[in-house]
């Protein structure tokens, strides 16, 4: 067993989880975590790309969630279109709060997400989450009507300055979270991976992200394999080689009814990490399309399913109603 893989990073800190886990209760739903706060891991990736392997990732949902991100889109459409369901909860979370205030019709999320692939009209309605990440990447707002584009800034500084330390995106705006929000601005949905930056010292480009509340069996691996990527292409794109990915995490924790599918991975010895080809055309951000990449040599043990509780984000007495309703 080569406990020097880089992957045994994330199961050793679901081992201390389990063993020195905190006891937290979501304020919205009522879903039971246990936490630690204030871990980080480090990947070198010119040494493999970490994809984990312990348990299969969800190598195209991440791919194409980037390629949403990159290119700035707030639309679920996109994602549904190209069978990507993970973002599919916080549309329909919006659109039950119009259902309870008697402006839309009831329906299951799955008729809602059939609307979604079917019905542009219904899709340009409905499926729209406006300052979510690829959003507030690409257009920032201001109190003009201009937007600020943070992740090409991001670029053209690490172009002219490879000394910059000024190269960071942030998604984290207080004008649209939680009870600073104004009520009806308010995000439905969290803003969790809030901040990122990136150095080019040497050369080598690395990327540190800053993530607010992380979900260790179901969000984490995918963060990893997620940023990983964009730093990947952020070095290709600003002329540097590939350095870290660092992910320091605050809030980290694993769900009560993921316990079982966290000892089950436990068991599971890691295989060698992958590589990534990306396309030598790819030379701007806007150039980005989710063929350009090639996922060479990944093999992992089988996936191992877990429940995902859409938490977090203003949540209203309806949806807590409707989450307890449909728990079971």
């Amino acid at each position: 067993m080569n406990k020097q893989h880089p992957e045994y990073q994330y199961l050793n800190l679901m081992q201390e989880l389990i063993d020195k886990g905190f006891e937290q209760v979501d304020a919205g739903t009522g879903v039971k975590t246990y936490s630690l706060f204030g871990k980080q891991f480090r990947f070198d990736l010119s040494q493999g790309f970490p994809l984990l392997t312990t348990k299969k990732v969800f190598w195209k949902g991440l791919l194409y969630e980037l390629h949403w991100f990159i290119s700035g889109q707030k639309n679920i459409k996109y994602l549904v279109d190209n069978n990507v369901h993970i973002w599919d909860d916080y549309p329909y979370r919006i659109y039950r709060e119009k259902v309870e205030d008697g402006a839309e019709k009831e329906m299951t999320k799955d008729e809602f997400i059939k609307n979604i692939a079917e019905d542009n009209d219904f899709a340009e309605k409905h499926g729209n989450l406006p300052h979510v990440y690829g959003d507030m990447w690409r257009h920032w707002p201001t109190k003009t009507e201009k937007t600020i584009d943070q992740l090409q800034w991001l670029v053209n500084n690490v172009r002219k300055d490879k000394s910059t330390h000024s190269a960071i995106v942030n998604v984290w705006n207080p004008e649209y979270l939680y009870e600073m929000a104004d009520p009806k601005d308010a995000c439905r949905f969290p803003i969790c991976h809030n901040m990122f930056q990136v150095n080019a010292n040497g050369g080598k480009l690395s990327l540190q992200l800053y993530q607010r509340s992380c979900d260790v069996f179901l969000g984490v691996p995918f963060n990893i394999a997620s940023y990983a990527l964009l730093t990947l292409i952020l070095a290709q794109i600003t002329g540097n080689q590939p350095g870290e990915f660092i992910h320091t995490f605050g809030d980290i924790h694993y769900y009560e009814n993921h316990l079982d599918a966290i000892k089950e991975q436990l068991g599971r010895e890691p295989k060698p990490f992958p590589i990534i080809k990306i396309n030598p055309n790819l030379k701007e951000l806007d150039d980005f399309r989710p063929e350009m990449v090639e996922l060479v040599g990944y093999e992992a043990h089988p996936p191992i399913k877990a429940s995902l509780s859409p938490v977090g984000g203003i949540v209203t007495k309806g949806w807590k109603d409707f989450v307890q309703k449909n728990k079971n």
